[in-house]
């Protein structure tokens, strides 16, 4: 294993962002090589841990010769939006100087071609953005392992990928799969796939390809198990690939989890600011008009609640982790048995 340092430049003087990359050499130049990233978001940490695990496996295998794709891992890829912190509160969603996502505006390539990006992004979110995608260019398996609120683990999977992608669901134990096509405003696993997608198919080999954000259940599911549970998950994936061998493992069970196309999710809003009551948690499924949850928007009034129903039968797939709420604000993901009467384009969420 070999362990390098990355220097992004900040936008001031005297300032600069540094993270740490792993790098396991393989056996094959023709077997599939792996990039693993975690924390694009920088306070979503359940990835960080799980690689954190998924580490001694890597050793162990790379010490007995069992590796033979590379596999580049970034632990904690986003140090810019690690370090802003406001009043004891992490806000790494967004970088705070160009107000954008962190997970929006990579670069969409047209070939896939680490030479073309030249590091020379206007501000530190934008040079961050190539350097990752500089590292993650030509490796066929992808993962950038995120978490939402409170949620089931789950992977948005682009569309062109399944049903090819059906033994990495498997591999990992997910609960659901949603289908992505489209645009998703430039996320990073949209410029991870979108030079292969302008390439001839016997060229770009999509059945070789691996590509996926990683939703991680919750915010909160920072703990030992769950780890080590999902790093078991990330190593039957490059053993089923053939990144590692691994004779010891059996084989992988089909996926039988929920497969659903990103036009089925409804997004639930609270009608009014106040207080959350929730009456569904993620995994439960509901018929059409079951209460999801009350807003609480005059505490002690008579009528000062009101209810969000399910706009049709479904999966939950995740809430807010927060109790207080705004009007307009998103509350539940469920995934409908039929398209959302108010589908978003793109991405699900800012």
């Amino acid at each position: 294993m070999h362990k390098t340092i990355e220097t992004i430049l900040g936008d001031t003087e005297g300032v600069a962002f540094t993270f740490p990359v792993f790098r396991f050499d393989g056996s094959d130049p023709a077997a599939p090589k792996a990039y693993l990233q975690a924390a694009l978001h920088a306070g979503e940490l359940p990835g960080t841990v799980a690689i954190d695990a998924l580490m001694p496996k890597l050793r162990k295998a790379e010490a007995e010769g069992r590796l033979r794709g590379t596999i580049t891992i970034v632990p904690h890829a986003n140090p810019v939006g690690r370090a802003q912190y406001h009043f004891g509160s992490l806000h790494g969603r967004f970088h705070l100087g160009t107000r954008t996502n962190f997970n929006r505006d990579f670069p969409l390539l047209d070939r896939p071609d680490a030479s073309t990006l030249r590091d020379g992004g206007v501000t530190v979110d934008q040079r961050l953005k190539q350097r990752l995608l500089k590292l993650s260019t030509g490796h066929e398996i992808v993962l950038d392992l995120h978490c939402d609120d409170e949620g089931v683990d789950y992977l948005y999977v682009p569309k062109a990928l399944w049903p090819g992608m059906q033994d990495c669901a498997a591999a990992m134990g997910v609960a659901a799969v949603i289908l992505w096509e489209g645009s998703s405003g430039a996320s990073f696993d949209e410029a991870s796939l979108h030079p292969y997608l302008q390439m001839p198919a016997a060229e770009a080999r999509l059945e070789r390809r691996a590509i996926a954000t990683v939703e991680y259940r919750g915010l909160l599911d920072v703990d030992r198990s769950l780890a080590q549970s999902d790093a078991d998950g990330l190593y039957r994936l490059l053993v089923a690939r053939g990144v590692i061998e691994d004779q010891a493992l059996p084989a992988l069970d089909s996926f039988a989890g929920l497969v659903a196309p990103i036009d089925h999710v409804e997004v639930a809003t609270a009608p009014r600011a106040g207080a959350i009551l929730f009456d569904v948690k993620p995994g439960d499924r509901v018929k059409k008009g079951d209460r999801l949850a009350t807003i609480v928007h005059a505490p002690g009034e008579e009528g000062g609640s009101t209810d969000v129903l399910a706009p049709q039968a479904g999966y939950i797939l995740t809430r807010v982790v927060r109790r207080s709420t705004y009007a307009g604000d998103d509350l539940v993901k469920l995934v409908g048995e039929a398209p959302s009467a108010s589908a978003r384009q793109g991405a699900l969420e800012n």
